[in-house]
């Protein structure tokens, strides 16, 4: 019979490895993929989910059941990912145009091969959101997960991401336009 991430969790708080191991396989993709929507680079995603994962194993004692383990791992995710960035002085949140000047390389590896020109530009303008509005976005509309979950991540309220995603899209819109001026709605 399967485990629960609450049974594994609590196996992991007595030192058990291969729980800690069944843990990593559920959720690894999951803590990658979303540290590298932060940060755009494979290399930095890599060594914040290393440290994500050796958080989680030094403080399964410390969780607590008031969230679902999911949440609590992708708020470590988060919280780990932003840390990463400002140690490293990485500027996530630098102006498209100034990005624009350089090669944007990145591409998210849910992207189909002939839409990764648009999800370099899109991520390019993710960067340029603040943080909470990113955040928003990144578990909303990257990640796929429930508003409900997205609020209790990031310890707010339904209505505040509500809220923090029509901020986020309509600021995207407007950098498109203005990329695009003479391009008309579909």
């Amino acid at each position: 019979m399967r485990k629960t991430d609450d049974q594994i969790i609590q196996l992991i708080a007595e030192g058990s490895h291969l729980a800690f191991k069944e843990l990593y396989e559920r959720f690894k993709d999951k803590v990658y993929n979303t540290s590298l929507s932060y940060c755009q680079s494979p290399q930095d995603a890599e060594e914040i989910t290393q440290e994500v994962f050796t958080k989680i194993f030094t403080k399964a004692h410390q969780f607590k059941a008031s969230s679902s383990v999911s949440t609590w791992i992708y708020r470590i995710t988060i919280n780990t990912s932003i840390n990463h960035l400002k140690r490293n002085q990485i500027k996530p949140f630098i102006s498209f145009y100034d990005k624009a000047d350089k090669t944007i390389d990145f591409i998210h590896p849910g992207v189909l091969l002939e839409r990764q020109e648009e999800s370099k530009l899109l991520f390019s303008l993710i960067d340029t959101l603040p943080e909470s509005q990113k955040t928003a976005f990144i578990l909303s509309y990257i990640e796929h997960l429930p508003r409900k979950e997205v609020a209790d991540i990031m310890n707010t309220s339904l209505k505040s991401v509500e809220s923090l995603l029509q901020r986020a899209k309509k600021k995207l819109r407007d950098k498109l336009k203005n990329m695009y001026p003479n391009r008309r709605k579909s």
